[in-house]
Formats: C-alpha cells, structure tokens, sequence
C-alpha cells in the first residue's frame, strides 16, 4: 500500500468507527494530515474530553494516553504505539515523591503534564509549559517541589524568586542535549533568525532565546510574527510542522539532535492497525489512581 492508500483507509475506519484521532505535533507528517486535532499534549486531552466521539486514538506517548483518560474517564483512549513512552515522565517513582514530600512537609508538589498517572497520585497541582509560572505564583505555599524536570523547574524558579524550591535531577534527555555552543552557532549561522527555546532546554541554551515557550506557544507566535526567519529550538519535527504552516517564512533546526525516538514510534500504519484492531493498546487505570490522578489536573484547570 502506499502512503495515499494507508491515509484514505484510516480516513474511512475512523469515520466507520467513530473514532476521534488526536495527534501530537511531534508526529510525523503523515499522521498529521490524518488526525482529527493536532497539539501540544494537554491541549489535545482537553478538545478530547469536549468531543462527542467515544473512543479516542492518542498518536503520541503513553502519559498523554493517560492524561486524555483521565479527563475522559467515560471513553475508551487507544495508544497506537505501546512502545512510545517517555524517559521523563517515568525517571521518579511513586515512592520517591513521597519521600521527598516527607522531607518537606510544607511544600506544594508541582507536577508537570508530562509525568505518569501514577506519579500525579501523591502531586498537588499539575502545571503545562506554558502555564508554569501562572500557576506557580498563585500556590498559596512559600515552599514548591517541583518534579521531574530541573530545567523547566528552573526557568520557573528564576521568574519567581520569592519561593523556595526543591528541584529533581530530571528532564528531558531530547531538550537537555542542547549545548549553549549550538545556540551560539545557530545564531551566529541565521544572523537575522529569531531563536524560539522550549524551557525544558538548559539555562545556558534558553538565555539566548528571544522567545521562551511551550510547543504551542513557539508555533503560534512564529505563524503570528511578521519576522521571516525562525531557529526552533525544541523537537526537529516542529521546523517541518511549521515550513508547512508557514511557507513564506524559513526556519531552521537548533539542532539535529533533538530528535524524540519515542515520538517517532508511532507510525501511519500502526494507526492503521489500531483502527483495525489488531495492535495499539487501550488505556486503563484503575479507579483510586483515577480519582487521585486527576485532582492535580483539576487544580490547574481551576485556576
């Protein structure tokens, strides 16, 4: 089959079937022009739980399966590759928060989006990239721990010096591979480029940048800016993602090395299969790791 053929049958299953795909923006080109919804991860978990369809086909890593499950407790959440995990969601334990939480009977535990059900369990809010320093600020408590990784830990904890945190040696191994070295050299090859970090990159590589945000929030403001020329500096896929968005405008990779393996697990045919049902995995939780999890992300939501 081609890839033309593969699309047009995953088109029809999920119409047949009533199946609503969501597809992180990581994903492959082709996987993109299939899905449904395409977005950061908790933005996705949201428009899943607003929709009407009652199964829903996760193209990304096993915690944003999750994290769609739980606001959608009610639906029946697909992950189309049992292989896509994350490194940073699965560095802590359950019982290595609870330590840590023992330790620092004052503080708040701030988890981000991208950790496991399990972990979110004994976490008291739940904070997204992009909506970190917003939430960090109104925790009634002086003292934050926040779990897993140091750099978007970091970049919070600078931009609000009037708490004290606790910081994990955690991140992201894709992001934290970037060297101030290769944003000197980028920057120093696209003299006129804009240099758009994800926080969960190093202090070193994210002091240079001009803007400092989530996914969604460096796609959006290079679509919106009347500048020319971008160096992105979170996942390669994101610099296709947008030369199809934004034609009149180059952009180029911080570095080739920021490459997500997990993210490109998933493949076009493995939709194929998951529609058809013969490989993916459904999400399940049991019902106190639901009710626990999920209080975190509603604390968020809230505020």
């Amino acid at each position: 089959m081609t890839i033309t053929e593969v699309q047009k049958e995953i088109l029809r299953l999920k119409k047949e079937k009533d199946i609503l795909i969501l597809a992180h923006s990581y994903q492959s080109r082709d996987i993109i022009e299939i899905a449904d919804i395409v977005g950061d991860s908790f933005a996705l978990s949201v428009k899943a739980k607003e929709a009407k369809n009652k199964t829903i086909l996760m193209c990304g890593v096993r915690f944003m399966a999750e994290t769609a499950k739980l606001l959608s407790p009610d639906k029946t959440v697909l992950l189309s590759s049992p292989l896509a995990g994350c490194p940073m969601a699965e560095q802590f334990s359950k019982e290595d928060i609870l330590k840590l939480k023992e330790e620092n009977p004052n503080a708040a535990v701030v988890c981000y989006v991208n950790t496991t059900a399990e972990l979110k369990t004994v976490c008291d809010y739940c904070v997204t990239s992009s909506s970190a320093l917003r939430i960090v600020k109104e925790i009634p408590n002086e003292e934050i721990i926040f779990i897993p990784d140091i750099n978007l830990g970091s970049y919070v904890k600078a931009n609000v010096p009037d708490k004290k945190f606790t910081l994990l040696q955690g991140g992201c191994p894709v992001h934290g591979i970037i060297t101030e070295q290769e944003a000197l050299a980028a920057k120093a090859l696209h003299p006129n480029a804009l240099l758009l970090v994800h926080p969960e990159c190093k202090p070193e590589v994210t002091k240079y940048a001009d803007v400092i945000g989530s996914t969604a929030d460096i796609i959006n403001f290079a679509k919106s800016s009347e500048k020319k020329e971008f160096i992105i500096g979170t996942e390669i896929s994101i610099v296709e993602y947008l030369q199809f968005e934004c034609p009149d405008k180059s952009f180029y990779p911080l570095s080739t090395k920021i490459c997500c393996k997990d993210m490109k697990a998933t493949t076009l045919v493995d939709v194929l299969n998951c529609l058809n049902g013969t490989a993916g995995e459904e999400i399940i939780l049991d019902d106190d790791t639901m009710a626990s999890a999920v209080r975190c992300i509603n604390r968020m939501i809230k505020m």
